[in-house]
């Protein structure tokens, strides 16, 4: 089997379109350049599928495709959700032109290349598949241009595909786990906060010590989320689980939800109940950047009036507020326009950079805590600082948060290895407060939006963290439980910790004691 024409050199047409390909409609081009020709994807208009179809036959008796290509991403800005992105469909069609329902996953991305890169992808075929529609795509993007080049499809061996989907299904199948009944004998005590220090009813201090067990931010379904909890409760001995999630999921929001969130907060109920008949806590975390809006105080309101009171939930407020002051991050206040973009900024949607370059009214971090208790959930919460929650000078300069009817607040910090001056901005304020370093962890991939030279080699990194950790007893919860979302603490969804981080990490939660050996 072959694409007709897969390097689009050949023109015999006259209006100048490569040979053997369909005519799009719109936003398809074929260009030119350096005497090699290939086709350009083009989104003008934010919101708009740039579409290419091509019908490409297969012939009888092959089990399995190869597909690679070359292509190069530019200027892309991905959509509201998860598959609105630069992307290559595929589906199968019968010898009668009938859709199958199983179809090859599409090859995708989110981000622009550096260039021309060469990409791969193997897959099954269905028994009676007769053709491949081949559908390279800007879906629903808000811009962007998706060039093409040298595609090539051809028979594989399909020996080692199907190894892999009976492993996968395995897998799957493993990672399936049914929600329990809440064992309220086995919850663990409610916590408070007095001084410096998180209280057990009994008076004795209790060190939370965990994992962020992320997707549930960026996925309505989570991923592997069940399953996550366990292992980290039950094998990596965590005894928090921070939960990022998204008040628009919550909601049901977004196109894909039709039951108004109603799926998605049993999920999390089940992850909180697993967590809880373990003896163990969840950090239920808005996750969310900037700074705090009325939309975020009405998640709040919901969020704590079905926890509220619950011994294992605590509120990790909003989580990473940055680009304020530290009167609008307590009090609220007009948030202007950005000089200039922020090297985290790589973690936000559009939707958001967008929202925060045009400005908007924050309500403060105060209101978050004051929504809460508007419900009557004293449950404790957690309010990151500035500086996308790594910087707590300020609450030692006098911004600290009042909880009148709480049982206490703990200040949050994130660090990760650029962050610097961990005296001045986290331990300043450790003699007051109790502090939760909520998300930390190193990757032995470097961060693209951060210069190569500030980024520490983790195996030196990692265990001068732990050891400050653990020498000032901060509350910690590692990121992430996940093999994709970096810094990535595991390898795959057999749970093999990274040696980089993840290895660190489980030896930390067993009781291992690390010396801090240098200060950052």
């Amino acid at each position: 089997m072959r694409v007709p024409n897969g390097g689009f050199e050949a023109d015999k047409n006259a209006d100048g379109w490569p040979d053997g390909w369909v005519r799009a409609k719109s936003g398809v081009s074929w260009q030119a350049e350096g005497g090699n020709h290939f086709l350009r994807l083009t989104s003008s208009q934010p919101g708009e599928t740039v579409l290419l179809y091509q019908p490409v036959t297969i012939p009888a008796g092959v089990t399995a495709i190869e597909l690679t290509w070359r292509q190069r991403v530019s200027g892309l800005k991905p959509g509201k959700q998860p598959w609105f992105d630069a992307r290559i469909m595929m589906e199968f069609k019968d010898a009668a032109g009938k859709k199958l329902s199983a179809k090859p996953p599409p090859p995708n991305t989110r981000k622009s290349t550096d260039g021309w890169v060469a990409r791969s992808v193997k897959f099954l075929v269905p028994a009676d598949a007769r053709m491949l529609e081949f559908m390279p795509a800007l879906f629903q993007v808000e811009g962007g241009t998706f060039d093409l080049d040298d595609i090539v499809l051809k028979p594989t061996d399909a020996v080692a595909l199907l190894a892999s989907a009976k492993a996968t299904a395995a897998a799957e199948k493993l990672a399936q786990v049914a929600p329990e009944q809440p064992d309220r004998a086995k919850w663990p005590a409610e916590l408070h906060v007095t001084g410096n220090q998180v209280l057990n009813p009994a008076g004795k201090p209790v060190w939370l010590q965990g994992v962020n067990v992320v997707s549930l931010e960026f996925l309505v379904k989570g991923d592997h989320v069940l399953k996550s909890t366990l292992v980290a409760v039950d094998e990596w001995k965590a005894n928090l689980i921070r939960l990022p999630v998204k008040e628009e999921y919550w909601f049901g929001r977004t196109s894909g939800q039709k039951d108004g969130g109603a799926a998605y907060r049993e999920l999390v109920d089940a992850a909180v109940t697993l967590v809880a008949n373990r003896g163990a806590y969840v950090l239920l975390d808005l996750h969310r950047f900037r700074a705090p809006r009325a939309e975020h105080a009405e998640f709040w309101k919901d969020a704590a009036t079905r926890f509220k009171d619950h011994p294992a939930v605590l509120f990790d407020l909003f989580n990473e507020p940055h680009g304020t002051s530290w009167e609008v991050w307590r009090d609220g206040g007009y948030v202007l326009e950005k000089k200039g973009p922020a090297d985290e900024d790589a973690f936000l949607s559009p939707e958001e950079k967008a929202k925060g370059g045009k400005g908007f009214q924050a309500i403060g971090m105060q209101a978050l805590v004051d929504a809460v208790r508007s419900t009557g959930a004293r449950n404790l919460v957690v309010a990151g600082g500035l500086d996308w929650a790594y910087d707590l000078s300020g609450i030692a300069r006098g911004f600290e948060l009042k909880d009148k009817t709480g049982r206490g607040i703990i200040y949050a910090t994130h660090i990760y290895p650029w962050k610097r001056g961990w005296q001045e901005k986290v331990l300043i304020i450790a003699e007051r407060h109790p502090i939760l370093v909520g998300e930390v962890g190193a990757d032995i991939k470097k961060m693209d939006f951060i210069p190569a030279s500030a980024q520490e080699d983790p195996y030196t990194w990692a265990p001068d963290m732990l050891g400050f950790i653990q020498k000032h007893r901060l509350h910690w919860t590692a990121f992430s439980f996940h093999p994709a979302a970096t810094p990535v603490m595991i390898t795959g969804w057999d749970y093999t910790p990274t040696p980089f981080w993840g290895a660190f990490v489980k030896r930390a939660l067993a009781g291992e004691q690390f010396e801090l050996k240098k200060m950052r």
